[in-house]
């Protein structure tokens, strides 16, 4: 399957980004190789496996308190798996407010994992990197 209509050009990309902050929170949970298929782990946003496991990155509840607390941007701009530099520009974008930055690159589009007290900061920079774009 291809990417019809995604964009690689980094000064489009970034100036179509249109961040969407979600609602709820999210944790990621490492667990190791001997505990990957763990079905207890219900609807997870993503899986991703390495050698030394797996981690899933899932819906948390609010009432579990905010520690390890991640807030989930969508950038939703059809990007392109061989676009460069929308990473780099978003991470340093956070970074200079010293906002951590987790980024999960799915087929059309890029999320990004802030911590949650931050979230509605990290939007407003990142919206202000895609005003900046559009001038």
């Amino acid at each position: 399957m291809t990417q019809s209509g995604s964009v690689r050009d980094l000064h489009t990309m970034l100036a179509q980004m249109e961040p969407v902050l979600h609602r709820e929170p999210y944790r990621f949970l490492g667990l190791p190789g001997e505990d990957a298929d763990a079905g207890w782990v219900d609807s997870p946003f993503a899986m991703i496996r390495e050698d030394e496991g797996v981690t899933y990155i899932v819906a948390a509840e609010m009432d579990t308190g905010g520690q390890g607390h991640f807030a989930r941007i969508t950038l939703q701009v059809k990007s392109s798996l061989q676009g460069v530099g929308l990473t780099a520009a978003v991470a340093s974008g956070l970074a200079n407010e010293g906002i951590a930055c987790n980024v999960v690159a799915a087929f059309n589009h890029d999320h990004l994992f802030v911590p949650w007290p931050r979230g509605h900061e990290a939007l407003r920079i990142l919206n202000s990197l895609s005003k900046d774009a559009r001038r």
